[in-house]
């Protein structure tokens, strides 16, 4: 009789098993949010209308805290709610610069800057074949107002003809070659015209007043299309004989020239508000008075109005 094999059959008791503390977790999250919730209620029947406002203002603009907040919004009766703390790469206060100080600050990096351009426009003349030629022609300082580009009439070789505004052809090629760089920078500019002292007498009423506006007037216009833009224009002035180069000597080919300063921030500043709209009351001398006004009336009454003007007489102006 062969023998049976012996099978022993377990079975697995399943136990309930322990629900550890995560419950405990649970309840205590749920707890503390009840509790602050509370709080903020307590909080809110509580507080007065501007504690409110702090609030509001608060959460609305942590950073600067809008009008109506502080820094401590609600006073519980110990310590402020909110506390300023400084990190280890952030400063505790606010650093204030006095305006002087900002302002020598901005005056210094515009020095700064107009050396640099200053250098610059030295090594386009070392580098221009066209500028290198009529170097001696071309004189390059530092001024309260800017950097400042002066060319120059030499013996020989003058910027204009005797008299006129019209530009020597290569008096345009000087022009034209800094306008390049004149017009990469993004200062403003100032073009002045000056003569010498010989009396101007090719026309009755122009003088070298005129003239040295005209001629102040073509360099602009060249320069502009050499590549100035034309809202880089700033001034544009003629001062006659007024401001000599070489006062030695009145008379001088030097001191025919065509001054471009390229302006520092304050000089350009001070041009547009010396120029601008004041605030102050001013007398408007092109109103006519009352007396003109009705003097008008009755001559468009009578037709007087229509008349032809008399002609002024040979030699007289007519303004």
């Amino acid at each position: 009789m062969e023998e049976q094999p012996i099978i022993i059959k377990r079975k697995k008791k399943v136990v309930g098993g322990h629900h550890g503390g995560s419950w405990k977790v649970a309840f205590a999250d749920f707890a503390t949010a009840m509790m602050a919730f509370f709080l903020v209620l307590w909080l809110t029947a509580t507080a007065s209308p501007e504690q409110k406002l702090a609030v509001e203002g608060y959460f609305k603009d942590p950073v600067g805290f809008t009008e109506g907040g502080s820094p401590n919004p609600v006073d519980l009766g110990g310590s402020a709610s909110v506390v300023e703390e400084a990190t280890q790469d952030q400063a505790a206060g606010t650093i204030q610069i006095e305006d002087e100080v900002v302002d020598e600050l901005a005056d210094t990096l515009e020095q700064r800057r107009m050396r640099q351009l200053f250098q610059e426009f030295q090594e386009r003349i070392e580098n221009s074949d066209t500028l290198q030629e009529f170097k001696d022609q071309l004189l390059l300082d530092i001024t309260d107002e800017g950097l400042r580009i002066q060319i120059v009439d030499r013996s020989g070789r003058p910027m204009f003809d005797s008299g006129r505004a019209e530009l020597k052809y290569y008096s345009q090629d000087i022009l034209f070659e800094l306008a390049k760089k004149l017009g990469s920078v993004n200062n403003k500019l100032s073009i002045t015209g000056h003569t010498d002292a010989t009396p101007f007498s090719g026309r009755p009423g122009y003088t070298n007043w005129e003239l040295s506006a005209d001629r102040a007037n073509t360099a602009r216009r060249a320069l502009v299309a050499g590549g100035v833009r034309l809202e880089q224009i700033a001034r544009v002035v003629g001062l006659s004989d007024s401001v000599l180069f070489d006062k030695e000597d009145p008379t001088a080919p030097v001191n025919r020239r065509i001054s471009i300063i390229v302006l520092n921030k304050k000089a350009a500043d001070s041009i547009e508000t010396g120029a601008g709209r004041s605030s102050q009351p001013v007398i408007d001398l092109t109103r006519p008075t009352e007396e003109q006004e009705q003097q008008a009336r009755e001559r468009l009454e009578d037709g007087s109005w229509f008349d032809p003007a008399e002609e002024p007489a040979p030699g007289e102006l007519n303004w």
